[in-house]
């Protein structure tokens, strides 16, 4: 490099690349179709402003394909969307991130790698092995994972209480409870 710059010895950092002109004769490589092949749609200006998942006027698989119930945008209120997003973390993995009688909470998961931000929920799953006494604090814990945890002495923390799922059919109505039935008038008032 000069000891100063000045218009003799000025030149740009990295050499320029200069751009393809396309459509300029056989000789050059990209005469003739420019690149574009043969006709068709593709071959016409402005057909590379079609959005994603346009197929050209057919039913697009996204419409062709059944679609699941319940309301879907995040401000359908008071319902929802009913695909919810959650980071899994095992019990493996804070056998070997996390010494013994730590606390495990989402901050701790994200600054030890296990998750890569606390934007959603996290749940904690049963697989490996746990032999450290940990407290786990998460928004939801898989069955196995809160056995393992208990097992080893530690303690599994809710965020969120935990969904307490209904049978419904048959089998949940023979394993109700039968409504204790009203004492009668007429006893109470014999005494």
């Amino acid at each position: 490099m000069p000891e100063f710059l000045n218009l003799s010895n000025l030149k740009p950092a990295q050499r320029r690349k200069a751009r393809r002109r396309v459509g300029r004769g056989l000789g050059s490589g990209r005469g003739r179709y420019a690149g574009r092949g043969v006709k068709g749609q593709k071959a016409r200006s402005g057909s590379h402003k079609m959005r994603s998942g346009f197929e050209g006027g057919q039913m697009p698989v996204y419409m062709r394909l059944g679609k699941q119930r319940g309301a879907t945008s995040k401000d359908a209120m008071p319902i929802g969307p009913h695909r919810t997003r959650s980071y899994a973390v095992n019990v493996r993995d804070l056998e070997r991130r996390f010494e013994a009688e730590a606390e495990v909470t989402p901050e701790r998961l994200a600054e030890a790698g296990l998750i890569p931000n606390t934007r959603f929920d996290v749940k904690i799953l049963g697989e490996g092995e746990l032999t450290k006494k940990l407290t786990v604090v998460a928004h939801s814990f898989s069955k196995a994972a809160v056995e393992k945890i208990e097992q080893a002495g530690g303690a599994a923390v809710w965020l969120r209480e935990p969904k307490q799922v209904r049978k419904r059919g048959r089998a949940a109505r023979a394993t109700r409870p039968e409504p204790a039935e009203p004492e009668q008038a007429g006893e109470a008032s014999e005494e």
